[in-house]
C-alpha cells in the first residue's frame, strides 16, 4: 500500500480520536489540533481495550480509561503506568486531508496469560 485518504481534516475534531477503515485496515485518526493527525492501530497496546470508546486525548497525551495508561500521541512514548508504546502509521494533514501511509497492518502481541481481572 502507500499514501491513503482517510478522511477530511474536519471530520476529526480537536482532542479525539476516529476510527476509519482503511482498505480493510482499521486505523485511528487522532486529532492534537493545529492541524496535527496521527493514526494507531484502534486498540490499547495493555489489554485490547477499543480506543475509539475508552480513549481520551487531551494537550497531546493520549489516555486509556480502562486503566489509565497513557501515551504521548506525537510519537506513540508510553507515559505514567503505561509499560508499552503506541505502534504509529505515518500520518500528514495536505489538501484539507488526512493521509495515513499503511504499508501493512500494524497489531500488537497480546499474551494469552495477560491478567484480564486488573481493575481499579
Amino acid at each position: 500500500m502507500t499514501w491513503k485518504k482517510v478522511c477530511s481534516t474536519d471530520t476529526v475534531e480537536k482532542n479525539t480520536l476516529k476510527l476509519f477503515d482503511v482498505e480493510g485496515v482499521p486505523i485511528l485518526v487522532g486529532n492534537l489540533g493545529d492541524g496535527e493527525f496521527r493514526a494507531y492501530p484502534p486498540v490499547c497496546p495493555h489489554m485490547e481495550e477499543p480506543l475509539e470508546e475508552s480513549g481520551i486525548c487531551e494537550e497531546g497525551i493520549l489516555t486509556c480509561t480502562k486503566h489509565l495508561w497513557q501515551f504521548d500521541m506525537r510519537n506513540g512514548e508510553p507515559m505514567g503506568p503505561a509499560e508499552r508504546p503506541l505502534l504509529i502509521y505515518d500520518a500528514k494533514a495536505e489538501d484539507g486531508h488526512v493521509w495515513v501511509y499503511v504499508e501493512r497492518e500494524l497489531e500488537y502481541e497480546f499474551d494469552d496469560d495477560d491478567d484480564d481481572d486488573f481493575e481499579f
